[in-house]
């Protein structure tokens, strides 16, 4: 079976994406960067989509507001939701997953969550853009959506962030009791061991639950604020990072080889192939 094939789409502002396209070839797919202003219904050819990281529009009135209402993300909403094709949003393309209404996804179109800006310190001072290397935990059993069956229920996994409009937050008790209730919380931001807590160094830009990673209730979708791409080869980890991944890069030190394997975040990409070539056997088998 030849390698599943997915579009990363690219907004004026993107700065992801050849890092993002080379995860996801690392992990077996195959992957075209794919503008913002090509014909949306080129899209159909694709198995699933990627939306980066970036500044989509330079973040103005706020981050990925503008890029939702372009033409290919209504096009994106429709392979989603009509036809059930994965897609994964990460950073500013899960701001614009929740911004066309994707995420949460309970009535799939309507905004009903938040990416807000990042919570002040103590002291009052806006955190503005915050980019540091933290933890995440995977909360959700492996196959609850597209991304996360190649990752054990409970494992921790270093990851950097990298944005100034991170929390994820809402105003209904309502949508957060429907998260819970249908396993759509995939990550949440923890300490190295794993402790989920609201403390500043664990949850810097103060999302409510902690909440890293969500996907939509069928689980064809995700929106995750930590960059897996900028985890994916064990050279990128650091040497100073706490837990098995940080003894693992001191392991390595010296060995060029060593550096260019596999890293946490490659996970989420090759969960992402696997669910592809499942989909399209199942599809050729009809």
């Amino acid at each position: 079976m030849s390698k599943p094939h997915v579009a990363l789409v690219q907004f004026p502002g993107s700065n992801c994406e050849w890092e993002t396209k080379r995860a996801a070839e690392a992990a077996g797919l195959t992957c075209d960067i794919f503008r913002w202003n090509r014909e949306p219904d080129l899209l159909a050819e694709y198995d699933g989509y990627i939306i980066g990281g970036g500044f989509s529009y330079q973040d103005r009135i706020r981050a990925g507001v503008i890029a939702a209402k372009e033409p290919i993300v209504d096009r994106l909403f429709s392979e989603a939701v009509d036809n059930g094709k994965p897609v994964l949003g990460i950073c500013n393309g899960a701001q614009v997953l929740v911004e066309a209404g994707l995420i949460p996804g309970l009535r799939p179109g309507e905004v009903e969550m938040a990416l807000a800006p990042n919570r002040p310190y103590p002291a009052g001072r806006m955190a503005g853009f915050c980019c540091c290397w933290l933890y995440v935990k995977h909360v959700a059993a492996p196959g609850r959506c597209a991304f996360n069956s190649n990752i054990a229920q409970g494992e921790v996994i270093p990851i950097p962030i990298a944005h100034g409009e991170g929390r994820f937050t809402t105003r209904s008790t309502a949508v957060l009791d429907r998260l819970r209730e249908n396993h759509q919380i995939i990550f949440q931001y923890c300490d190295f061991r794993g402790n989920v807590s609201d403390e500043l160094e664990i949850n810097p830009n103060g999302a409510v639950e902690n909440l890293a990673g969500l996907c939509n209730p069928e689980g064809n979708v995700l929106a995750m604020m930590p960059h897996p791409e900028r985890a994916s080869f064990l050279r990128q980890i650091p040497t100073d990072i706490a837990g098995e991944w940080g003894q693992c890069k001191l392991e390595a030190m010296g060995n060029a080889e060593a550096q260019t394997q596999p890293g946490p975040g490659l996970a989420v990409f090759t969960s992402l192939r696997d669910g592809l070539l499942q989909r399209v056997a199942a599809l050729a088998a009809r």
